[in-house]
């Protein structure tokens, strides 16, 4: 049976609705039809906030509290930057159209610090000053939400939502604020900003150098300069001057080695004022454990900004691009400056190496151009330091950077090292193997690393830079040797490389030894008859010949020469270069009529073999026109201007070769006197190497200091001079201050201004030279001694004869030490130092050596040579000088009958000797052999040399001299009115030499009268 149902009641008025709430947590409110006044919350963490009514109006309508700002603290040891801020100052200042600057650079580079320092003048400008770090989407939406805070702080516990788009809704409704956004990593965090930015102004700080085109105008902030970087650490070792005694001994150089970055210098400052160490203590640790040291901060400082880690950051947001890490570890081996780009071709695909480069260069964390990149040095020591706490400076990853960077230059290097095509290419490639070979210990070389040092050293070597070249070699040899052992080829071609580079450095006795060491192994090896052991004598030879030991030399290359002719035959190229070494060794004993022979017979064969108009034909000529200028200058000079004249047929008249030959002739004509004919050679050739090799290549630069040099010789110290200093600084300008070439100049420069009477300015060029050339080249090197040579002539110029004879002295010390007594240099120092003595009126020390330069002549050139005969005049004029006319006549009749056998009656010297010997026959009153001696030079001046001839002139004021000292003053002035006529003729009415006789006559007249 079914249960009834209830029956259905009609109410009176409507039924309600049931209330009803489903859902966890949910919340059903009965309001019984009114509003609702209470406040509802679910949610384990639901924040109640209470905002005042008035408070939620409109953001237009708030004003800024007065003094909103929040910046970071200043340095007080803030220095330089005076272009940044200045650009600042225009760029942020003032009203109208919107600015955006972007200031970007290399992490610790103080961009913060820069925008902290200039937003602090800002203060009372704008309002607020809002500082905000930007480095991520969330770090700007805080910094903004703060910004609201504090223009409202009954707002501040809204949520930050609410509170960004207040400041944004702020900023974009009022006028005169400055935000400064700091650390910006991604452009486009930051571009919603940007169209608020004519109402008020917005400094960016980034590492990305690029992105900002249609951003902001960006700024590059580069390294302090080096004062700026001592004043900065010297104010915080010195507590900004309370502590005056401050250890500041090294400062400048820790200031070089971290590479002015103001965080570095900032940091180590610390560090030191911590620890009580001072500079020089601080560069030693840094030498040891350059890791740990880049990653040491002081107490209680950030750890997140020591030098090390702020890259690590920047190269953090790198590692979607791996290959940018290894770039840039292969980018540490090298030079911090202009890295070609080749050297990091091979390193990738093309597209990912550009990218990978790109995207460092976005970071500053290189500099990139179309051709090359550069590399702040700190970087690169930070890189190079291995860390095994450092993900990207595993000791793994960084010696496979360099051994890929070996690779890279290897790959580089020019075929030859003495294509002059390829010059050029070489210096690119050198700053770049020298700082891999002092970056990189000798212990963890490769053969390639050995490789590329050594063809490195090689090209040096043939640039005169032996200096330079000798570490590399000796690195090679001895990594050869590790790796391949004492008999190896590449272990035999190194070391000859570097017996060559001690022999031109002038450590002749290790040449010496290191030749003989492979003469060793080369007869072991391959025998004594092999060709390699053949050259090797002879650059054993050449070894002796520099060192003095000529006899040794000779008798060296004398039997080479006859092996490579039984073996090769006499027409070998081996046997011609032996045979012209052998010429060589001749001329440097003086024994220039057999050095003719041997470079006339080498001429023979050459003319034969290869053809009269043959370039190595041309060679030997010009070297035979050479030793022909020093024995005959007139058949010299002759040889030079065929040889031109036939290059110039051959070769045309801008050949290289061609021009060689003109500054030979040109030179060869300055020692005849003829100083203007040398000048227009020397101008030729230099308009010719300017058009044909441009203005800046060695041998132009050698032109130009060698026409100054002719110029200044001619007087023209107008023209001298200002060449002179541009050929110069040319020279430090294209080759360095350390090349041979650059101290050539600075020498030629210093020589000049000595002919012109600067005197203070001549010394101290001189002294810079020698200073130079002893740093470069070594105390014992020849231009070293020339160079110290030009400093005395400068100080006995300037009356300073005790300094002069010093460095003259010390020269002929060195020179026998090094060279041996009677080495040709070592002869010429001692006549010169003997006649510095005579000129300081020394006779006892100056016939001393005169008479020792004589024994040493005829020892090594024999009695009959033309320099054996000079040194016996030289010690015959001493004697006169010093008042012994009658050993003087002795010695000067001695060199009359030897100049009369060895040059004939009408030589321009023995007609000098008999006008010496009739001068010491009057000193000694010996009255009839003195005028019958000069009546018989000036016959035969006149009838040798003409009646013009200064000879001639000089002769005939003897003889007029001679004739008043015995008192036949008619006849005296009889030949000086003479005189006085040709010399008005010859010379002019106002040459100095025809006022002087002019003024004799005078006198003699007035005396009669």
């Amino acid at each position: 049976m079914s249960k009834s149902r209830r029956p259905t009641v009609e109410p009176d008025g409507p039924t309600p609705a049931s209330v009803i709430a489903s859902g966890e947590r949910a919340i059903a409110i009965d309001t019984q039809g009114g509003p609702f006044l209470g406040v509802a919350s679910t949610g384990d963490h639901t924040t109640i906030v209470h905002v005042p009514a008035e408070e939620l109006r409109p953001p237009a309508t708030v004003d800024a509290p007065p003094g909103v700002v929040n910046l970071p603290g200043t340095h007080a040891s803030f220095v330089g930057r005076a272009r940044e801020l200045a650009l600042l100052d225009a760029a942020l200042s003032g009203s109208g159209a919107a600015v955006v600057q972007a200031l970007h650079g290399l992490g610790g580079v103080g961009k913060t610090t820069l925008a902290a320092h200039w937003a602090a003048t800002r203060k009372d400008a704008d309002n607020p000053v809002w500082w905000i770090t930007a480095d991520s989407p969330g770090a700007l939406a805080a910094g903004l939400a703060a910004l609201a805070a504090a223009l409202q702080p009954a707002l501040d516990r809204l949520p930050e939502e609410q509170l960004t788009k207040r400041a944004m809704q702020w900023l974009a409704t009022h006028h005169g604020w400055l935000l400064i956004l700091d650390d910006v990593t991604n452009p486009d965090d930051v571009r919603p900003l940007l169209p608020y930015a004519d109402k008020g102004r917005i400094l960016i700080t980034s590492r990305l150098a690029s992105g900002w085109h249609d951003t902001a105008a960006p700024i590059h902030l580069d390294i302090l300069t080096p004062d700026e970087a001592l004043t900065l650490l010297t104010r915080i070792l010195t507590h900004d001057g309370s502590r005056p005694t401050a250890d500041l001994d090294g400062a400048a150089e820790l200031c070089a080695e971290v590479g002015c970055l103001p965080l570095a210098v900032e940091q180590v400052g610390a560090y030191m004022v911590q620890t009580g160490i001072n500079p020089r203590a601080y560069l030693r640790l840094l030498a040891e454990d350059p890791a740990y040291m880049y990653r040491k901060a002081k107490e209680r400082y950030d750890s997140e900004r020591t030098i090390a880690r702020i890259w690590a950051i920047t190269l953090d947001r790198l590692t979607d691009t791996p290959l940018a890490g290894h770039i840039l570890r292969v980018l540490a081996w090298y030079a911090p400056n202009t890295i070609p780009r080749a050297l990091i071709d091979a390193l990738g695909s093309a597209p990912a190496v550009v990218d990978a480069v790109g995207r460092l260069a976005a970071y500053s964390m290189i500099t990139a151009t179309e051709e090359s990149l550069d590399v702040h040095r700190l970087v690169q020591a930070v890189t190079r330091a291995a860390d095994p706490g450092d993900p990207h400076r595993q000791p793994h990853d960084i010696a496979q950077a360099r051994d890929a960077a070996v690779t890279c230059l290897n790959t580089a290097l020019p075929a030859t090292v003495d294509d002059p095509a390829r010059f050029a290419a070489w210096r690119v490639l050198i700053p770049h193997i020298d700082a891999l070979a002092e970056h990189s210990s000798p212990n963890t070389d490769t053969l390639l690393t050995a490789y590329v040092i050594c063809r490195a050293g090689a090209f040096l070597q043939h640039q005169w830079l032996n200096p330079l070249a000798t570490p590399h070699l000796e690195r090679a040899e001895r990594g050869f040797t590790r790796m391949l052992g004492d008999e190896h080829p590449n272990t035999l071609a190194a070391r000859h490389y570097l017996a060559r580079a001690y022999q031109d450095t002038g450590d002749l006795s290790g040449a010496i030894q290191l030749y003989r060491r492979i003469l060793d192994d080369y007869e072991q090896i391959w025998g004594p008859d092999h060709p390699e052991t053949l050259n090797l004598h002879r650059s054993l030879a050449q070894a002796y010949a520099t060192a003095g030991d000529l006899r040794s030399a000779v008798h060296m290359l004398e039997r080479a020469l006859a092996a490579q002719e039984r073996l090769l035959g006499p027409d070998h190229p081996n046997a011609l270069t032996t045979r012209h070494a052998l010429a060589d060794v001749y001329a440097k004993a003086g024994d220039l009529p057999t050095a003719i022979n041997q470079y006339e017979r080498v001429l023979t064969v050459s003319e034969q073999v290869l053809g009269p108009d043959h370039p190595d034909t041309f060679a030997t000529r010009g070297n035979l026109a050479g030793a022909h200028v020093s024995m005959n200058l007139d058949k010299g000079i002759d040889l030079y201007e065929r040889l031109a004249a036939d290059q110039e047929r051959v070769l045309g008249a801008d050949h290289p070769g061609t021009l060689t030959t003109l500054s030979s002739l040109a030179r060869a004509r300055m020692l005849n006197r003829d100083l203007q004919g040398a000048i227009d050679l020397y101008e030729r050739s230099l308009q010719a190497r300017e058009r044909t090799l441009g203005a800046e290549h060695p041998d132009t630069l050698l032109s130009r200091s060698s026409l100054g040099l002719a110029l200044s010789a001619a007087g023209d110290m107008h023209r001298a001079l200002p060449l002179l200093q541009q050929a110069l600084d040319d020279c430090v300008e294209v080759m360095g201050a350390d090349h041979p070439d650059t101290l050539t100049a600075r020498s030629k420069l210093a020589e000049a201004h000595t002919r012109a009477g600067n005197k203070p300015q001549a010394i101290l060029l001189c002294r810079q030279s020698l200073a130079e050339a002893e740093r470069v080249l070594g105390m014992d090197h020849r231009d070293t001694a020339t160079a110290r040579h030009n400093l005395a002539v400068a100080y006995s110029l300037a009356g300073n004869a005790a300094r002069a004879i010093r460095l003259y002295e010390q020269t002929l010390t060195d020179r026998i030490r090094i060279l041996g007594v009677d080495h040709p240099s070592t002869r010429s120092v001692r006549v010169i130092l003997a006649e510095a003595h005579a000129s300081a009126h020394n006779y006892e020390r100056a016939i001393p050596l005169f008479e020792q330069a004589l024994a040493g002549a005829e020892r090594a050139l024999g009695t009959d040579h033309p320099d054996t005969l000079g040194r016996l005049r030289d010690l015959a004029a001493t004697h006169l000088q010093a008042g012994n006319p009658t050993r003087a006549i002795t010695l000067y009749e001695r060199a009359l009958n030897d100049s009369l056998r060895l040059l004939g009656n009408d030589h321009v010297n023995t007609l000098g000797i008999r006008s010496n010997l009739a001068t010491a026959h009057q000193s000694a009153g010996n009255r009839r052999e003195a005028i019958e001696g000069h009546q018989r030079v000036t016959a035969d001046c006149q009838r040798v040399l003409g009646h013009d001839h200064p000879d001639t002139l000089g002769s005939l004021n003897n003889l007029a001299n001679a004739h008043l000292q015995v008192g036949n003053r008619s006849r005296a002035i009889e030949l000086f009115e003479r005189l006085l006529t040709d010399c008005r003729r010859t010379f002019g009415t106002d040459d100095q030499r025809t006022s002087l006789v002019a003024a004799n006559l005078a006198a003699v007249r007035g005396n009669r009268s």
